[in-house]
Order: structure tokens, then C-alpha cells, then sequence
């Protein structure tokens, strides 16, 4: 998949991690019915890669599926193996290289000017800032956007609806939500509550680029 393109078109990655897989199932399915066209499992959930096995099952080869907190090369053979796209890392390492190696354009974490230079020699196809409230929120973004005026810059790590609006207005590509989105639902929460949180989600990006 050309993730590039998938993330300045979509601006929204849902992530899912959950404690009980048939919700974080339910949930990713839900989230794609919703509209939210970029979603994540993350590796630290339970049972996460039969997850992707199954999510991928239900929605098709054509659906984007990626596979979150990648650290090891292991973790971006399973990966792929279940069947994800892409593949999502907090940090830069042995997963970067060996998803890469295996045909997975990667999402690399980063959180310095220093870091971000690495990750593009690394090979990777777009720039996780993480965490980045703790970075300095939309601020620092625009400041990056300085040196690094065309790097697909993705803020994750406290986006809420009212900051997803801010980042992509100081120039992100598009943000990655956890909870303030996924909420409990990954847990056996409310699949009506999600949809809700999805459509506001979706509305805010979708203004954002206007």
C-alpha cells in the first residue's frame, strides 16, 4: 500500500489495543464501517495478531490494516504474517528495518529533529511523533515543519478532537488516536458510544482540511 498517500488523504489512524480480542475485533470493524479508513491493532493487546488475522479476514485485502508497537523483528514477521499493511513503531529499531526488509511501509516513532533524520535513512515511509503532547503539541510541530517542510509528520500520544484539529492545521499529515476514540470499546465497551466518537472524529479531520 502506498501509506504516504493513505495518511494525507485519511489524516486519521485509529489505534486499537485491547484487553479482550473479540471486542478489539468488534471494534476495528466498527471503525472501518464508520468510516475511519487507517486503523492500527497494537501488538501489546490481547491476542492481538489473531486480531489482524481476523479483522483482515472480514474486511477484505483491500481495507488498510496495520500492526502497532512493532519493537522486533519478530514482531514484524507475525505481523505481517497475520496480514497487515503497514506496521507502527514508538521508536526506532530492529522492527523499522526487518518490516521494511518484508515489504511494510512503517510509521517510525520519533521525537527529535535528530531522530526524524534517522528514521528517513532508515527507509521510513512517515515520521510518528511520540509522545506528542509531551513534545509540545502543535507548537512543535509548526516548528519542525521549518527544517522539515515535507515530512509526513503524524502526532500521536494524547489527541483528542480538539487537538487533532490544531496539529493538522500546524501542518501534520495526520494524527494517530487511541483512547480519547477507541475509548473502552476494545474492552467490551459501548460499540453505539464508539460510532459516536467516530463520527466526531471523522468531522473534525475532514474540517481540518478544508
Amino acid at each position: 500500500m502506498d501509506l504516504q498517500a493513505a495518511l494525507a488523504a485519511h489524516r486519521l489512524v485509529a489505534i486499537v489495543r485491547g484487553t479482550d480480542a473479540d471486542a478489539a475485533l468488534r471494534t476495528v470493524l466498527t471503525l472501518a464501517d464508520e468510516g475511519v479508513e487507517l486503523i492500527e491493532v497494537s501488538l501489546t493487546g490481547t491476542d492481538a495478531l489473531s486480531v489482524i488475522a481476523r479483522a483482515r479476514a472480514a474486511l477484505g485485502p483491500g481495507r488498510p490494516l496495520g500492526a502497532g508497537t512493532v519493537l522486533t523483528a519478530g514482531d514484524a514477521r507475525a505481523a505481517h504474517d497475520a496480514g497487515a499493511d503497514f506496521a507502527v513503531t514508538p521508536a526506532l529499531g530492529e522492527g523499522v528495518s526487518a518490516a521494511l526488509e518484508l515489504g511494510l511501509p512503517v510509521l517510525a516513532g520519533v521525537f527529535t529533529p535528530t531522530e526524524i533524520v534517522a528514521a528517513r535513512s532508515l527507509g521510513a515511509t512517515a515520521l510518528k511523533l511520540f509522545p506528542a503532547a509531551q513534545a509540545g503539541g502543535p507548537a512543535y510541530v509548526k516548528a519542525l515543519r521549518a527544517p522539515f517542510p515535507h515530512e509526513p509528520l503524524v502526532p500521536v500520544g494524547g489527541v483528542d478532537e480538539q487537538a487533532a484539529r490544531a496539529y493538522l492545521t500546524a501542518g501534520a499529515t495526520a494524527v494517530g488516536v487511541g483512547s480519547p476514540l477507541v475509548g473502552d470499546a476494545a474492552d467490551g465497551g459501548s460499540l453505539t458510544a464508539l460510532r459516536a466518537r467516530a463520527h466526531a472524529f471523522t468531522t473534525a479531520v475532514r474540517e481540518a482540511a478544508r
